[in-house]
């Protein structure tokens, strides 16, 4: 018998964290094979490479709470984590972008054009990552759920 979800809990990332924690070993045994040792990356939003020993961080494109407020009513915590730490809602990105976007949605850091500037952003590649995040979620969401409202 499953239990009926409090579409009113409040957001936990136990869960999300588990989950995240897990995939950042895996994607950081794929960059050092990439790298010969060394771990290789692309950065989600200038595209740049990124080696081991730079700043970088590992980033949900779409941020965990987002994702949970808007699933809470439908999806279980489990669930959640696994739709948040869909392969295509993580990548790596500067320390530096990281901390400045912090909760913000992509969308909203890239309305201030000085933040393109700033942090060397290729739009291009910033709004593939999106896409690719957006479309990861809701394969991951339909894999759990068959009515979204």
């Amino acid at each position: 018998m499953t239990l009926p979800l409090n579409p009113n809990r409040a957001y936990r990332r136990l869960e999300i964290d588990l989950v995240f924690k897990a995939l950042k070993v895996s994607m950081h045994k794929e960059a050092c094979i990439r790298g010969n040792g060394v771990a290789l990356y692309e950065d989600l939003y200038t595209g740049e490479t990124l080696r081991g020993g730079d700043p970088y961080d590992y980033d949900h494109i779409r941020s965990a709470e987002e994702i949970f407020s808007k699933y809470k009513k439908c999806l279980t915590d489990k669930e959640i984590a696994a739709v948040v730490n869909c392969r295509e809602n993580v990548g790596v990105t500067l320390s530096s972008i990281n901390k400045s976007k912090g909760k913000k949605r992509m969308e909203e850091w890239l309305s201030n054009s000085s933040n393109i500037d700033t942090y060397n952003i290729d739009l291009k590649v910033t709004l593939l990552s999106l896409k690719r995040a957006d479309n990861g979620i809701e394969m991951g969401v339909k894999q759990f759920s068959k009515v979204i409202k």
